[in-house]
């Protein structure tokens, strides 16, 4: 793992993903993992790297290279886990975070019991419609 990610982490957790933490946001927004190591690790479905924020409460990066995505810009699925991770330690209900991939994102975060919210801005990626037949 630290061969692949290419630093050690402080913490390391497995739910879906490998969640690593890494002692700043400065080191996370560094990190330059090597993506072909990442694909051959056997637990895992994505690896995500996190800290606490200087400007937000907390930051992130994912990378997904078994799903042939090296980085997720901004992943809604990754911060359902990181989310009630965050505000446990953070003694937090409502935080802001932050996912430093170069095009990036913010997530506004609320977790409420069982469930976690996410609300933030997106891009309108395509317009369809559907013609079923009769």
């Amino acid at each position: 793992m630290i061969s692949a990610l290419g630093i050690v982490p402080k913490e390391t957790y497995l739910n879906r993903d490998l969640v690593f933490i890494l002692e700043s946001e400065e080191e996370v927004r560094n990190v330059s993992p090597d993506f072909a190591k990442l694909e051959t690790l056997s637990e895992g479905l994505g690896v995500c790297v996190t800290a606490n924020g200087s400007d937000y409460d907390f930051v992130s990066r994912g990378f997904f290279p078994k799903l042939k995505v090296n980085e997720d810009p901004v992943t809604g699925s990754l911060h359902c886990s990181l989310i009630p991770f965050w505000a446990n330690r953070l003694g937090k209900k409502e935080m802001v975070a932050r996912q430093l991939s170069s095009r990036g994102g913010t997530l506004y975060c609320k977790h409420e019991d069982t469930r976690v919210k996410m609300a933030g801005k997106a891009v309108l990626y395509s317009v369809a419609e559907l013609n079923i037949g009769v």
